[in-house]
């Protein structure tokens, strides 16, 4: 395990975290929330213990990152962002740990959390955030036709392209009956994914571009009623076989959110077709997708 000091040298450049915690049942924040911040590689060290606010925020801190250039020319060899446990206690609210909150240099990591009343036999949640998509290894995208056909009765629902206000997010593969449902707001899908899968200190236009792709592929999901019509109850799933990762409780970025609030009415089509495309990509280095987009 690595000791504080040799963490410290492995990441020379600052990030911004800024943390959001809310009650799980009224969503309203919730002040004097506790939360004590650690590397994830060094967990029984507490870095910073801060206080969340009437409004339920936190300060921005700046933590270590990893040198920019890392997520600018990402390889597998330089993981690009630092890793942080979270953990949070609050009066009349079940402990929540959250471990693997990602730090990049030079934008603020965004971490909502939303907390659980205490029961009569409290007890913590745990969430680990697995690896970024462009750090870990995880399956393809099975390729699909980016335009689904609509001659078959029953195969489209919808009249016209209409934004979701909330999507079902199902968190494994389709045929895995264990993974359980998410009821998401159809932004906060956008933002997660897409934190999952691009990295929040490239160009505006490079993630303007991205989340474009991201949201033409989910409202093709939603358009199409891809999985209901399969006999599924989802929108959507988590698993990059099939559609796009989402992890549930990881942090976003304000350079992500803000490209996102801006344009979360588009989409990409092509002339005479009513449908947003199933915009499928790849990184095009751990995985080759000829005739896709390549991030």
């Amino acid at each position: 395990m690595k000791s504080i000091h040799t963490m410290q040298a492995d990441t020379p450049d600052k990030g911004r975290l800024k943390i959001q915690i809310n009650s799980e049942i009224t969503s309203f924040p919730i002040a004097d929330a506790s939360i004590s911040i650690s590397y994830t590689g060094v967990p029984e060290q507490t870095l910073e213990q801060v206080t969340t606010d009437s409004s339920g925020q936190t300060e921005t801190l700046e933590l270590a990152a990893p040198p920019l250039e890392y997520s600018l020319n990402p390889t597998i060899e330089s993981q690009p962002y630092s890793e942080y446990t979270l953990s949070v206690t609050a009066p009349g609210f079940e402990p929540i740990n959250i471990s693997g909150t990602e730090i990049l240099p030079d934008v603020t990591a965004i971490q909502n959390i939303t907390m659980r009343p205490s029961t009569a036999t409290p007890q913590q949640e745990v969430f680990v955030i697995p690896a970024h998509t462009l750090y870990g290894t995880y399956p393809p995208k099975i390729a699909e036709d980016e335009i689904k056909p609509t001659d078959e009765t029953g195969e489209i629902v919808l009249s016209r392209v209409v934004v979701p206000e909330f999507i079902v997010v199902h968190d494994g593969s389709p045929r895995d009956s264990t993974a359980q449902n998410y009821y998401v707001k159809y932004k906060d899908y956008i933002k997660n994914v897409a934190s999952s899968e691009i990295y929040a200190t490239w160009p505006e236009n490079t993630i303007r571009a991205n989340v474009l792709a991201i949201m033409s592929f989910t409202l093709n999901r939603v358009y199409t009623e891809w999985y209901r019509n399969k006999g599924y109850d989802f929108t959507i799933t988590s698993s990059t076989a099939f559609d796009h990762k989402w992890i549930p409780e990881r942090n976003i970025y304000d350079t992500i959110s803000v490209v996102v609030d801006e344009l979360f009415a588009n989409y990409l089509s092509r002339p005479n077709v009513r449908q947003p495309i199933l915009t499928q990509y790849c990184d095009g280095r751990q995985v080759s997708c000829p005739n896709w987009m390549t991030i």
